[in-house]
Formats: structure tokens, C-alpha cells, sequence
């Protein structure tokens, strides 16, 4: 491109222009309302369009550093407003300082053709500057356990994930250590979501929010938890609420291991599921209309750091090895072997006979109804151990009380099924 074609399509460019300036407006907005920046509408809107000019200079001139002396002059602006003379205690604005430089750069990405990416990225930027004190508040009310949980996280992720191989190893060829981090890595994501989201929100909400956070991070463990309170005349009911939305929540979870490990198998899963998420919840909702508002506050569950190498490794382990006793046992026995492994597998763990299914059916080791029944036999047979805990921790009362909407799960997957058939 030459200065001559700009001259003639010039009123093509214009839309860049414009978004260019919609960004810098959107920004500086956010900051025009902050007194302590040293930047608004005006200064933004004006770095954003430079960022548009600079890098379509640089594309004319053909000279990439004209982007870079255009981002270097930004530089010395912000440095320069940085050393200005201040009193002790007024904000240095290096918050805003960064936004600058970020909005230039968005500018010189709405005209190399990225307006979407640059827009969205705008978007974030300012949600960013806005729930400053927001993000203040939930960093501090993450404790040094929480950090090392999202740290240990980043090392699942980031640094072991990459280097595994990815290649098939063993008989049936089901054992890949890539893949079967990656299911670790997955459940660690899901886990740990809801355990800072857990530790952020604390008591503040009630039942439903804990019931929902703690399904999140583990079903099982806040069903135990709350098995235990339950044996309060006054805490009964609530811990009926709580324990049976974090069992729903399993549905949710569920469907999202599959969005994540199989995507192609969701329209065979997702009616399964959603049917005995809807049964669930109606009979949830049995319950939860008889619950007396109590401004007693509920207690946290205590829940394992998700992300921990031990836990880490161990789910890695139970992964392979249901993974390969279903391959082995489905290619002995057909369906009756797999459909043993979901069984006893369930018991202790859904994720694991669900992710090794998911699996296998990518492998097309497995037919989709096959999948899916492994995955609510394992869901069944795990709903069945809980409310055996449930029965033997918390008593009769709260055993009966949860059987309504346990049983109305089953049901609604049972249902599910039949209309998969």
C-alpha cells in the first residue's frame, strides 16, 4: 500500500478511524471519572487514533519503525508525567500510564484489520479500571493458601502440561500422558474456580451460593460437611438445600467436561443431563419452599486445596487406570464390563469414568449411548455412596429429606435416557 491508493480509497480507512476513537473514548471515559488520572476522553481518544496513524505510516513507509518511534514517544509522555512534581501523598498513575500504552497499541491493531480482538480488548481494559476497588477487595480476602493454590495451577498448566508427550502408549493404545494431564488439568480448572470463588464470597450469600460453589469444587465433600450439621434441629433444612444444590451442580459440571473433552457428544449427553438437572431442581424446590429465611449464617465447608500435586497426581492415576480398565473390560465383556467399571468407579469419583468415556467414544472405541449410559450409571452410583454417608453422618431426618431430590435426579436421568432410546 502507497500514499497515492490511501488518497484514493480514503473514505475505506474512515471505519478504522472511528473505531480507533471509539476505543480511546471508551477508555478515557472510564478514566475522566477517576480524580487521580492524570488522563481522560481527550488524551485517550488522541493515543488511540496516533496508535492508528502510526502503524498505517509504518505500513505506507514500509518502515516498522515508525510504529516503534510512535509507541516510544507515547513512553516518553507518560514518563514525563510521571516525574512531574506531585505532592507526597497524590497517585503516581501508573494504572493509567499502562492504559495508555495499551490503548496505542489498540489503535495500531484496528488498522491492521483486528477491530474485533481491539474492541474486545478495549472492553476488558476498562472493566479493568472500573472494579479496581472490586479486585482490591477480593485480592486481600484471598489468604496465602489461596495464592499457592492458583500458583500450583499455573505449574499444572503451564509448565508440566507442555512438556508431556502426546502419543498414545499401552494396550488399546487409550494411555496418552498429554491427554491425560490435560483431564487433570481440566478438573484442577473447575475445582479451583469455585474453591477461590468460595473463599471470595464466604458466607455472605447463604445456601444457595454455597451449595452451588461448594458443588463446584467438590459434591462430595460438601455433602459431608453439611451431613454433619444437619443433625442440628435448626440448621436441618438449610443443609438439605445445601447439599442437593451442590449435587446439581455435578449436571452443570458435567456438561461442561464434555464441552471441554467431546463437543460431538453433547447432543447425545446434554439431554440426559438437563433432564435430570429439571427433575432435580423440582424436587429441590419441594424442599426449599419449606425453608424457614434464617438470618443464621452457614459455615464454610473446609475443602482440599484442588490443585495440589498429590490430589493432582492422584486423579491423573485413577483417570488412566479407569480408562483402561474400561477399554480393556468393554473389549472383553462389551457394554456389561464397562458399564461394571462406571459402577464401581462412581463410588468415589463421576469425573473420572465421565472424562474416560468421553474418551474412548473420540477413540470411537465406544458408541455415544454407550458413553452416556457408563456416565449416568457412574453418576447414579456415585449419588448412591453420598446419600449412604449422608444417611450414616446426618441421621434419618436428613436422609429422607435428601432422598426426594436424589430420587428425582435419578428419575429425570432415567427419563433422559428413555428418550435418547
Amino acid at each position: 500500500m502507497d500514499l497515492p491508493s490511501i488518497q484514493a480509497n480514503g473514505a475505506e480507512y474512515i471505519p478504522a478511524f472511528l473505531t480507533s476513537l471509539a476505543i480511546g473514548l471508551l477508555i478515557g471515559l472510564e478514566r475522566e471519572r477517576n480524580p487521580s488520572a492524570k488522563a481522560g476522553l481527550r488524551t485517550f481518544a488522541l493515543v488511540a487514533l496516533a496508535g492508528t496513524l502510526a502503524a498505517m505510516l509504518s505500513q505506507v513507509t514500509q518502515s516498522p519503525w515508525v510504529l516503534a518511534l510512535g509507541l516510544f514517544t507515547v513512553g516518553l509522555v507518560i514518563v514525563g508525567a510521571y516525574f512531574a512534581p506531585r505532592s507526597p501523598d497524590e497517585d503516581p498513575g501508573t494504572t493509567t500510564s499502562a492504559a495508555l500504552l495499551v490503548c496505542y497499541l489498540l489503535g495500531a491493531m484496528v488498522w491492521f484489520g483486528a477491530q474485533t480482538p481491539a474492541l474486545m480488548l478495549a472492553i476488558v481494559v476498562a472493566i479493568l479500571l472500573y472494579f479496581k476497588p472490586e479486585l482490591r477487595g477480593w485480592s486481600q480476602n484471598l489468604s496465602r493458601r489461596d495464592l499457592i493454590s492458583i500458583f500450583q495451577f499455573a505449574v499444572l498448566t503451564f509448565i508440566i502440561l507442555p512438556i508431556l508427550p502426546d502419543h498414545n502408549y499401552g494396550p488399546y493404545n487409550t494411555l496418552n500422558p498429554h491427554q491425560t494431564w490435560l483431564m487433570v488439568v481440566l478438573i484442577s480448572g473447575l475445582s479451583l474456580a469455585g474453591y477461590v470463588a468460595l473463599r471470595i464470597v464466604g458466607q455472605r450469600y447463604g445456601a444457595p451460593i454455597l451449595g452451588l460453589l461448594g458443588g463446584l469444587v467438590s459434591s462430595t465433600a460438601t455433602s459431608m460437611v453439611y451431613a454433619r450439621h444437619g443433625k442440628n434441629q435448626d440448621m436441618l433444612q438449610l443443609a438439605v438445600v445445601v447439599i442437593l444444590i451442590a449435587n446439581l451442580v455435578v449436571f452443570v459440571r458435567l456438561a461442561a467436561e464434555g464441552l471441554a473433552v467431546s463437543p460431538k457428544s453433547l447432543p447425545f449427553l446434554l439431554p440426559v443431563l438437563a433432564s435430570g438437572l429439571v427433575f432435580g431442581l423440582l424436587g429441590t424446590a419441594l424442599l426449599w419452599h419449606k425453608l424457614a429465611k434464617s438470618a443464621e449464617l452457614l459455615p464454610i465447608p473446609e475443602i482440599t486445596n484442588p490443585t495440589e500435586i498429590r490430589t493432582a497426581l492422584g486423579f491423573g492415576l485413577l483417570y488412566a487406570l479407569v480408562l483402561f480398565f474400561s477399554a480393556w473390560l468393554s473389549e472383553l465383556g462389551g457394554s456389561k464390563g464397562l458399564y461394571t467399571v462406571a459402577v464401581i468407579s462412581g463410588l468415589t469419583d463421576v469425573d473420572a469414568i465421565t472424562l474416560s468415556s468421553l474418551r474412548l467414544f473420540e477413540l470411537g472405541k465406544l458408541q455415544a449411548s454407550q458413553a452416556v449410559i457408563a456416565i449416568t450409571l457412574g453418576f447414579l452410583s456415585n449419588l448412591g455412596f453420598k446419600f449412604g454417608l449422608i444417611a450414616m453422618i446426618g441421621g434419618a431426618p436428613l436422609a429422607k429429606r435428601c432422598a426426594i431430590g436424589f430420587a428425582a435426579m435419578g428419575l429425570g436421568m432415567g427419563v433422559g435416557l428413555i428418550w435418547l432410546q
